[in-house]
C-alpha cells in the first residue's frame, strides 16, 4: 500500500500577505465584500439540550417567529448538518453580492472542516474557517489539564497543517469563547490563542462574555499579554455594550469591534436581560465610533447558528447585509467608501495573514 505523505506545513513565511480559505491560500484582493463571523455546519446545544430527548417541534412559517423571538424552546433550532440547503444559501449569498464567508465553529460547536470544504467549491464561495475552543460549558474535558503552550501548538498546527483530524487549514483563530466572569481555563485558551497569533499571524476573533466590561477585560488581558490588539476581533458587541463610553474605550484600546448580530430585530434577549439593538441601531452605534476615528476598526455580520434565520425557513439569510443593510447605511449618510471599508476592506487586512 502507497504511504500518504503528511501534509506540509503552511509556515508564517509562505502565508504573510495571504489569505487562507478551506480550499487554499490565494491573494486577499480576491476575497471582495465578506461576511466576518457566521456559522455554516454547527451544533450550538449545550450539552443538556443535547441529552434532552425533546428538541423540540419542526419549524414551519407558522412557528418560526416564535422560535426566533426566543419564548418558544426548540434546541433543534440550534443545530444544521444539511449541505445541499447550506449551498442554497450560500448560492443566495454570492447573488446578493457577498463573495467571502468566515465560518467561526470552534472546538465545542461540532466543526465539519471537509464539509466546509465541499460547501466552498460546490458554491463558488470562499470560505475562511476558523479554530480553538468556545466557551468553557461546551470544552472537552480534558482540556482542563492543559495549559497555555499545548493550546497554542494545537492551534498553530490547524492553522498550518489541519484542523479537525482533517487536511483543510485555518485563516483565523477563533472564535474563541469567554464567559463573564472568565474562567482560569478559558484564559488559558486565550493566552493560547494570542501565542498561535504571534507564530503564524492569523488574526483572532474573541466570543465575549454577556457583562458590558467584558469585552474590555479581554483587550486589557491582550495588552498584558504583549499581542497586537489590531489583530484581535471582539464579536458580539451588539448583545454586550449599549452605551458610547463603553465602546469608545474599547475602540481607543486598539481592537476591532464586530456587530455580528445584523438582521436580529426582536428586542427580546433569551440569554441575557438586555434589550437588542435592531439595525437601525447597530448603524448608530457604528456611526459614533467612525466619528471617532475609528473607521478602521469595524467590521459587520450576522453570526447565524438558528436555523430560523436561514432563509430556508422564513429567516433573513446570508445575503441581508449586502440586500438590505448597505442600502440602509448609504440612505442613513454612510459614504460609499465607508461601506466598502467595512464590508471589503478591514477584512482583507486582517484576514490577511501579517
Amino acid at each position: 500500500m502507497a504511504q500518504t505523505s503528511p501534509p506540509a506545513r503552511m509556515t508564517r513565511d509562505v502565508l504573510r500577505g495571504r489569505a487562507q480559505t478551506v480550499l487554499g491560500p490565494l491573494d486577499p484582493a480576491e476575497l471582495g465584500p465578506t461576511l466576518m463571523h457566521e456559522h455554516l455546519i454547527w451544533d450550538i446545544r449545550t450539552p443538556a439540550m443535547r441529552a434532552d430527548p425533546d428538541q423540540g417541534p419542526e419549524i414551519t412559517l407558522c412557528n418560526c417567529f416564535a422560535i426566533n423571538y426566543g419564548r418558544k424552546k426548540v434546541p433543534g433550532n440550534l443545530r444544521f448538518r444539511c449541505e445541499p440547503t447550506a449551498v442554497a444559501e450560500l448560492t443566495a449569498l454570492r447573488a446578493s453580492g457577498g463573495r467571502t464567508l468566515v465560518e467561526l465553529s470552534s472546538g465545542g460547536l461540532d466543526p465539519d472542516p471537509a464539509a466546509l470544504a465541499r460547501l466552498a467549491a460546490e458554491a463558488g464561495l470562499h470560505i475562511i474557517m476558523g479554530c480553538g475552543h468556545y466557551v468553557h460549558e461546551y470544552q472537552d474535558p480534558a482540556n482542563a489539564a492543559r495549559g497555555a503552550e499545548d493550546f497554542a501548538r494545537e492551534m498553530v498546527d490547524q492553522v498550518q497543517l489541519g484542523a479537525w483530524g482533517t487536511t483543510v487549514r485555518a485563516g483565523i483563530i477563533g472564535e474563541i469563547g469567554c464567559q463573564a466572569p472568565w474562567t482560569e481555563q478559558e484564559r488559558r485558551v486565550m493566552a493560547g490563542a494570542l501565542l498561535a497569533m504571534a507564530e503564524t499571524g492569523a488574526a483572532v476573533n474573541v466570543h465575549p462574555g454577556r457583562h458590558p466590561d467584558q469585552p474590555q477585560e479581554v483587550a486589557d488581558f491582550i495588552r498584558a499579554h504583549g499581542a497586537d490588539p489590531g489583530r484581535i476581533i471582539i464579536s458580539h458587541i451588539d448583545r454586550t455594550i449599549f452605551d458610547e463610553t463603553r465602546l469608545l474605550r474599547l475602540a481607543d484600546s486598539g481592537v476591532v469591534i464586530e456587530f455580528d448580530l445584523f438582521g436580529q430585530e426582536a428586542s427580546y434577549y433569551p440569554l441575557a436581560a438586555i434589550d437588542m439593538p435592531n439595525d437601525a441601531v447597530r448603524l448608530k452605534l457604528i456611526r459614533a465610533l467612525i466619528a471617532r476615528g475609528h473607521l478602521e476598526r469595524i467590521v459587520i455580520s450576522h453570526d447565524i447558528c438558528y436555523r430560523t434565520r436561514l432563509r430556508r425557513w422564513g429567516g433573513h439569510g446570508y445575503g441581508h447585509i449586502f440586500e438590505n443593510v448597505v442600502p440602509l447605511m448609504l440612505e442613513r449618510g454612510f459614504t460609499e467608501a465607508e461601506v466598502a471599508a467595512i464590508t471589503t476592506g478591514n477584512p482583507r487586512r486582517l484576514l490577511a495573514f501579517a
